[in-house]
Parts: C-alpha cells; structure tokens; sequence
C-alpha cells in the first residue's frame, strides 16, 4: 500500500528543514527526506549564520516559528554584531557556529514535531498526472504519495566537483553522490533549466597554525539571541583570526591559473560574483596587494579552522602550496581540500510567489534549485514554500510576504520577478524599504503573522504576547514620562549631550542619537526594564521615525498599485502598444499586479500607463467575466506608475 502524506519535502538542507517544519507546524501529515539523516541541516560550506541582510532573514525565519534561530543560538561559539558604526538599518547578526552542534540541534528540533516523519532516501522521480503532482519514487523503490512536494534538492541536482582542470567527480558535496535521475525527471517535466557553480575553500589543522602572526578578532560579549522564543543555552565563545595573502600566493595563483577547473575551461557556470574564488580574486583584482583571510573555528571539541576567503578549484598540490605562502599559515596543514561544484537550478520566473511551478500544480521549489546561494537565503525560501504547501494542502489561502514587510518579501519577489542571471544573494540594498525591516523589529513584524496561521506552540505565543507587551509599556513610558532637569541633566553631561532647562519626555531625550534608552534605566521609579533588546527596538524605531514614516507612505503607494490585477490569462503579446522588449518579459513572467510588473527590469513608465490600458480594453471585450474584471480592476483610479 503507498504511503500517503499531506507534503513530502526532497532535501535535508537549511531549506529542506524549515519546509518541513512549516509545514508540519500548520499541522499537515509531512514526510522529509534526505539521503543521509546524519547530515540535516549540515552547514555544507562555511560555518556561520547569518551577516549584513542575511542577519535579518534569520530573524525573520525564527518569528515565523523556524529552526535556524533556535539552533543558532544552541551553536553559536562567536559572535558580532556587523555595521554597528552605521544605521540600525543594515546592522547584521551574524554567529560562527559549531558545525556538530548545530546539525544535532537541527535534528532535536524537527524531532519536536509531531506531524513530521523522517525518511533516509533518494528521491529518483516525481509522480505528476493532469499537471499536478501525485507523490515521488525513490531508488529504493518505495512510492509515496502526496499532493504537494517541496523539491529542496541545493547542489545535488546533476552535482559535480571539480579541483583542478581534469574531469569533475559527480557529488551533490564532499562524500555525497549526485542526484541526476531527479534532475532528469524535473527537466523531462518542460521546465526551463540552468548550471551554476559555487566553492568552498580549504581547511588546516589550527595546531599547526601560527597565531602569534595573526590579528586576533574576539567575539562581542552581549547576549545576543537570534531566536525569540525560546533561550536556548549559549556555548562558550571562541576567537577568530585575520590574515592576509601576499605576492608569494598570487604568484602560485597565476603560474597554475590554467590548471583552475574555472579558467582551464571544466566550468561552465557561473559563480557567485560577491563569494569569488581566490583564483576570481587575483584576475578580476589584479591591482590589490593582498586579500583578506578570516580563520573561523569550526566548533568547539576540533582543531579544524575555516580558511573563509580561499574558495578554490585548484589542484590539491597548488591548495597547499599557496596555503604556505599566507603569513601565520606557512606550517600549516590541510585537513580539507577546496572545491568548486556545479550544479543544476531553475530560473524561477518559472515559479509564482508561493514558490509553486507555473503549469505544475503542487509542486513546489525551495533553495539553491532556485537560482540562489546561502544558508539563511535557503532557509527563508523553505520556510515561505513549506507554508504554501501546508496552507494548499488544508485549502487555506496562499502566504505571500510583500517587500515592506521581510526581507523574506524582498527575496521570493526579486527572485520571481526579476529572475537570475548569477546565483543571487541577498543585501540590504536589494531592499527599498530596509528602515522597515530591521532584525531588531522582526518578532514583531512577523510574529503576529505566525500567531494568526497558527504555526507556534503554546509557550511560543507567550513569549510572543510578553515581547509584544514589554514594548508597548516602553513605548508608552517614553510617550507619557516627563521627566524633570536636574533628574536627567546629570546623565546628559556624562554622555556628552546638550542639558535642559525645563522639564522633558523621554521621547525627546532618546531621539537623541547620543543617548541610548538603556542609559535611562533607573532614571524614574515607574520605568519599564530599559535595557533589553525590546527597549533597544522600541528606541531606534522613535529615533528614526520621521523616515519610517516616509517610508510606510511609498509602501501604501506600491500597495495601492498592487490592486490593479493582471494575471497568467492576458495576451501579452497582442498589446502593440507595449515596447517588445516589455511584451516578453512580461509574457514570460506573468506579473500577477501592476506594482510587480514595475518592477521587472526592460519595463517603463511608458509601458506601464499603456498595460493599464490594453488589460482595461482587453477585459471590457465584451464577455461578462470579463467586464467584472474590469470593475475591480479599475475600483480606484490609479496615478502613472513610476518605477520604484
């Protein structure tokens, strides 16, 4: 008899993991599977969570009741707090983590759910009749039935790893075979599909290191938490180390250049333009000096040091010869080589804003098979299409996040959109809203979402309901507090702000940028707890609140474009009207609003005033379906579009 499930989700990495978690929160029967059990959630590159942008999207995903916050925090051995010196916009978390540890507190995690089945196999194939999926096949020849199927299959899709310039090993990663009959099956399927590549770089032995020629980097020694909800216990933090490559390296990368599986013509895709190999580095910057090395610890009970900064494809005798040649490395030794690895993904303008493939009903991608690279991007795109699988599945309406309200907005709509022509990557300028969507407010910009589907446990929604309680009582302290001068002058000297004359509000006082919130603490007998992370929140958001403001007014704009519908139906290629380079990239993408068409690269201002009126011709046609169209298509009166 087949096994029948709500979801089935193929793939066991950071993407892989939160759609199942998703999924199984929203209460569907779900079955995750990966080829080794051993390995969920694995940290397949470098070992660290998040960063400027990507930061944020951890903190998004664990507001939404995700797995990569929690399982941060129970691994985090390092940790800094990056752009501090700027604006609370771009700052970013990021923690080195403890490779062991974060795998098992991945796998305690998902052992958590109770609708969730675990599974060690190989997906071979998809059952799909009438345009919608039925189920997979395994290579063990097991069918397992399902309606929905995130396919979360990262760099195993036809994967092959390359060092150096003979031919590649097939291999999903180091160890691990390639998936080739399920990209077979996916391609057979019609849909459209592209190679990129990607790298990891070298470990050594930190015994063998040299660190008195290194600068050392400590970790920051607040207790900073990336999950909400739940305090899990913080490992003790470990330092990590800075060096620099000179001209002995440079000169080894430009003898052996031809012997790159890159430049000696074995690679094909193309790679990350912001996560270069050394070899990128030396031909596409050959004016700099040197390069920048960071020697990130790989957990707490091992030696082993992440060489970040040295992605290669160079042959092993060449690894370890420029290895040598890097200041405090020059006895060190290689306990992992360098590789890069190519690997299938499907350009997702293919996909709607659920994450789901146009023209193939319940099937779903997530991840690297999106045209994507990064841990927090993967786990941001599982969590969104493990969502709309459950919702599907229970036949809730979908779960698409707008760009001023998550970075997790801003990637599945960029990505749909906009499409991808190099694996992207998300940054804070990719987000025109990013005053909005600051990690400290991102509990509280998605956690009541989270409440409403229904996907966090019982002591998570409490927690949730005291986070949100602390900052109103700061918010309403700061707004009735009035506060007398010779109360807060003594502090204002000592943090060298202008004194007052006459009493003020806390308000004003912590609209200072020179003031923090925490240095009013015990300043008044009825104040809140001042110096947590929620004061902090509730602070920068009145600090900057006239550009907030200004910022929510541009959104109710986009807003208001967005009710203007389109949809896959209209002939894109009859409105004459239209420039053609906009007639295609609109027929290909299949906008489903004006707001979102705005925002496809190739189409103008021009073209937009000339959509709205070939769809409200189009749809005036004559048919009754059509002239109900036209009525809600046209229930407001829109301004000429500008592009965003």
């Amino acid at each position: 008899m087949m096994a029948n499930f709500d979801v089935i989700v193929v793939g066991g990495g950071h993407a892989g993991v939160e759609a199942a978690s998703a999924a199984s929160r929203l209460g569907c029967r779900t079955l995750l599977i990966t080829p080794d059990l051993e390995r969920v959630g694995q940290m397949s590159c470098n070992p660290a969570i998040g960063g400027v942008a990507k930061g944020v999207v951890a903190r998004e995903v664990d507001a939404l009741g995700g797995v990569m916050g929690r399982a941060t925090d129970a691994s985090r051995i390092h940790f800094k707090m990056l752009n501090v010196s700027r604006g609370p916009a771009v700052w970013g978390p990021r923690a080195q983590c403890d490779r062991g540890l974060y795998t098992r507190a991945v796998r305690r995690i998902l052992d958590e759910h109770q609708g969730l089945e675990l599974l060690q196999g190989v997906v071979s194939g998809l059952l799909v009749q009438e345009g919608r999926v039925q189920g997979v096949t395994t290579r063990a020849g097991e069918v397992l039935g399902a309606g929905r199927v995130v396919v979360t299959a990262g760099t195993f899709l036809r994967g092959r790893i390359h060092r150096g310039s003979a031919e590649g090993i097939g291999a999903g990663r180091e160890g691990e075979p390639a998936s080739v009959e399920l990209a077979r099956a996916l391609e057979e399927l019609g849909l459209e599909v592209g190679r990129f590549k990607t790298g990891t770089p070298p470990r050594v032995d930190g015994r063998t290191v040299q660190y008195d020629r290194l600068e050392r980097q400590d970790g920051d020694p607040e207790d900073y938490r990336f999950s909400a909800y739940v305090r899990e216990e913080l490992p003790p933090q470990r330092p990590c180390w800075i060096t620099w490559t000179g001209s002995e390296l440079k000169e080894v990368v430009q003898e052996n250049l031809l012997r790159s599986a890159v430049y000696g013509g074995e690679l094909a895709g193309k790679g990350p333009r912001y996560c270069p190999s050394i070899e990128d580095k030396i031909v596409r910057f050959p004016e700099n000096p040197r390069h920048q090395v960071f020697l990130e610890p790989e957990g707490l009970h091992t030696h082993e040091i992440y060489l970040n900064g040295l992605s290669t494809s160079l042959p092993p005798e060449v690894q370890r010869t420029f290895i040598a040649g890097i200041p405090g490395l020059e006895q060190a030794r290689v306990t992992r080589l360098g590789y890069a690895i190519e690997y299938d993904y499907f350009p997702p303008h293919q996909l709607r804003h659920t994450l789901e493939v146009r023209g193939i009903g319940g099937l779903y991608f997530a991840g690297q098979i999106n045209g994507t690279t990064g841990y927090e991007e993967a786990a941001g795109q599982g969590i969104v299409a493990g969502f709309n699988a459950g919702l599907a599945a229970q036949g809730r309406g979908p779960f698409v996040l707008e760009r001023d309200e998550a970075y997790l907005g801003v990637l599945v709509d960029d990505l749909v959109t906009k499409g991808v022509d190099e694996p992207y990557r998300l940054f804070t300028s990719r987000a025109e809203f990013r005053l909005l969507l600051r990690q400290d407010n991102a509990v509280e910009r998605l956690g009541p979402m989270a409440l409403d589907l229904g996907v966090l446990s019982e002591s998570q929604s409490g927690e949730l309901g005291a986070e949100m309680a602390r900052r109103q009582a700061v918010r309403e302290w700061l707004r009735k507090s009035r506060l007398a001068p010779d109360t807060v002058n003594p502090v204002l000297v000592e943090l060298g702000s202008s004194p007052v004359s006459g009493p003020i509000s806390a308000r004003e006082l912590v609209a200072r940028p020179e003031v923090p919130v925490g240095a009013l603490a015990g300043i008044s007998p009825d104040a809140p707890d001042l110096t947590g992370d929620s004061a902090a929140a509730v602070a920068v958001h009145v600090r900057y609140g006239g550009y907030v403001e200004r910022e929510r007014a541009r959104a109710a704009k986009l807003r208001k474009e967005a009710r203007f519908k389109l949809g896959e139906e209209l002939p894109y290629e009859a409105f004459l009207t239209l420039s053609w380079e906009a007639r295609v990239k609109l027929d290909r993408i299949k906008p489903d609003h004006l707001a979102q068409a705005s925002r496809i690269p190739g189409v103008s201002p021009a073209d937009l005033q000339n959509l709205i009126l070939e769809v409200r011709r189009w749809r005036g046609g004559g048919s009754q379906r059509k002239e109900a169209r036209e009525k809600e298509s046209s229930s407001s009166t829109l301004p000429v579009p500008r592009l965003p």
